[in-house]
């Protein structure tokens, strides 16, 4: 049996198909090289210890039997990701005797690329691997998003779980949530001379502040409303008539026109089309987060709009929203000029000067030694 060893999980680029995952939709993201990577150590000892190399002040020691008590609030807040999945693990019938992890992170927390599911997929598969080898990778998902949504406080979907455990090299991940089935969809921007740069705005989405949550029972009370189990079963905008409260009939709108954009999306990629034919449903994407699911920011909206003023072909926020980032599709050769045009703006406005990088689909998570 291993006693310590490396893995690495990757953080994640939805490429289109925001907020769909919990009403049972579909989603189309790929991996990022960023991640987190896990070094872990068995332990005899019946104890915990957790390090990050971003956070080297705040070493938490536990004990296992500890980990279902009160007292979480204490500790820092990446802690409760690390420390949810161990928990799951024991709820489970998964015996551990004891654990050293240290986390190492290159993804920019807040910046909506999933740095948060990187980090607990991370940790799963090395407690898979130390103590539970029979664990399967929808298990894997399934502890991952339970963490999150039980000892973080998050009512996430599995979209970034998802991405990080089933994403392959090249590929983007066409997920049906209801049914589980995937499909890997060639994504190959440099065959085509394209780029998808990531603009992370630096202002960091906060999903725990209770918002993520409204939007979430918003939908589910618009499926009541319409006598559907959840949104995804709707198909035609015409039905949504049926909804009084506008506000709920444009949460609706957008996850009905959200599931559709990214079927169209899927369809052409599979049909190996230029990518630039999807850049308009990207931006349409944006336009109905910000209107209709009401969880843009101005730093994206600004980063959106100056994207596609100068030559992208589509943009759009990534992640939960209410801050983060955006990606835009461009010409390879026009990245340095995109990057300094948003640069500008951001300047022009009294932003901070947004990070700036491309990203290519990678693997998804696995042990590295």
């Amino acid at each position: 049996m291993d006693t310590a060893g490396r893995w690495h999980a990757p953080g994640r680029v939805n490429l289109i198909g925001e907020h769909t995952d919990y009403n049972d939709g579909y989603v189309l993201p790929m991996a990022v090289p960023l991640g987190v990577t896990c070094t872990a150590a068995v332990r005899p000892d019946g104890k915990v210890r957790l390090r990050s190399r971003q956070a080297p002040c705040d070493e938490v020691d536990a004990t296992l039997c500890a980990l279902g008590t009160s007292g979480w609030q204490e500790l820092p807040g990446w802690a409760h990701y690390p420390l949810g999945v161990i928990r799951e693990f024991e709820r489970r019938g998964h015996e551990i005797p004891g654990v050293e992890l240290e986390l190492d992170g290159t993804v920019p927390m807040g910046a909506g690329l999933s740095s948060s599911a990187a980090l607990s997929c991370s940790v799963a598969i090395a407690l898979r691997d130390l103590f539970a080898p029979s664990v399967s990778a929808a298990e894997i998902i399934d502890i991952a998003r339970r963490a999150e949504n039980v000892y973080v406080g998050v009512p996430s979907g599995v979209l970034d779980q998802s991405a990080a455990m089933l994403c392959t090299a090249g590929h983007l991940l066409f997920l049906d949530v209801r049914t589980g089935a995937t499909e890997q969809i060639p994504f190959d921007l440099h065959r085509f001379g394209l780029e998808l740069l990531v603009f992370d705005t630096g202002s960091p989405h906060r999903l725990v502040d209770g918002e993520y949550a409204r939007r979430r029972a918003e939908c589910a009370a618009a499926a009541e409303e319409l006598d559907v189990p959840f949104l995804r079963d709707v198909t035609s905008v015409d039905a949504l008539d049926r909804v009084a409260d506008p506000v709920l009939r444009r949460r609706a709108r957008h996850v009905v026109t959200e599931n559709a954009r990214v079927l169209a999306v899927t369809e052409r990629l599979r049909a190996g089309a230029d990518p630039r034919a999807i850049g308009p449903a990207l931006t349409a994407g944006h336009a109905s987060l910000r209107d209709d699911f009401e969880v843009s920011a101005p730093p994206l909206d600004l980063a959106v709009g100056t994207a596609v003023a100068n030559g992208a072909y589509g943009a759009r926020m990534v992640g939960g929203g209410f801050g983060g980032s955006v990606i835009a599709l461009v010409d390879h050769d026009r990245a340095p000029a995109m990057i300094a045009a948003v640069r500008d703006a951001f300047a022009h406005s009294h932003f901070d000067a947004p990070r700036s990088f491309a990203v290519t689909p990678a693997a998804g998570a696995h042990r590295l030694e």
